[in-house]
């Protein structure tokens, strides 16, 4: 397989899962992958890839994020149009859905039934241990700090056509690229020792208790 073609392919569909067959090869490849990620970095781009995450994307490399959104204005947010408070949800729906799920695969534990936020040290990357959110309780819980339940709905909907969420059944899941969306060690210290990491951990006892009532 010529790397161009699966270049080509992310190019053409933004994401790709890891079970496709050009994305495997790569991932068992050195030569092959070296050769995708010389050829993106003559571009300004990267591979985004984690060994936990259901999927491969690209994003742009680390040096050319200052050309691209720093304008004389302002910092952008993204370069996908989204406004600050979709990218302070976005972040927030990442650290409700993927630490969790992160801290189930890192322990090695099944998503059923488990109320723990953080823990555990064995790896187990085959299960999909993602858990959803429901809608109801995200808006009750942040729709005030997010600009009220209409503009966390137009949010929504933005991130979902984007392909970061899933909404199925008044539940927000976890969409193809909502796991890369973040460098998962760069975030999660800052989450896990910042302002958040109370609000998760009072969600996460309030789950196990009705869990347990």
């Amino acid at each position: 397989m010529d790397a161009s073609r699966l270049i080509a392919r992310l190019l053409a569909h933004r994401v790709l899962p890891r079970k496709d067959r050009d994305v495997l090869r790569m991932l068992t490849d050195d030569s092959l992958r070296n050769e995708v990620e010389t050829r993106l970095a003559t571009c300004g781009l990267r591979l985004l890839d984690h060994p936990y995450a259901d999927h491969v994307a690209l994003a742009l490399a680390r040096d050319a994020e200052n050309p691209v959104f720093e304008t004389d204005a302002e910092w952008l947010a993204s370069n996908v149009g989204l406004p600050r408070d979709a990218v302070a949800l976005l972040v927030l729906l990442w650290a409700l859905i993927i630490l969790p799920k992160r801290e189930r695969q890192i322990a090695g534990v099944d998503a059923e039934g488990q109320g723990e936020m953080f823990g555990g040290a064995t790896r187990k990357a085959e299960a999909n241990v993602s858990v959803g959110i429901a809608e109801a309780t995200l808006f009750e819980d942040f729709g005030k700090l997010l600009g009220g339940k209409g503009r966390v709905n137009i949010s929504l909907g933005t991130l979902s056509r984007l392909g970061f969420i899933e909404r199925r059944n008044k539940t927000i899941e976890e969409g193809p690229l909502l796991d890369l969306a973040f460098d998962y060690a760069e975030l999660a210290p800052r989450i896990l020792q910042g302002t958040l990491a109370d609000v998760l951990k009072k969600r996460a006892a309030a789950a196990e208790s009705q869990e347990n009532n």
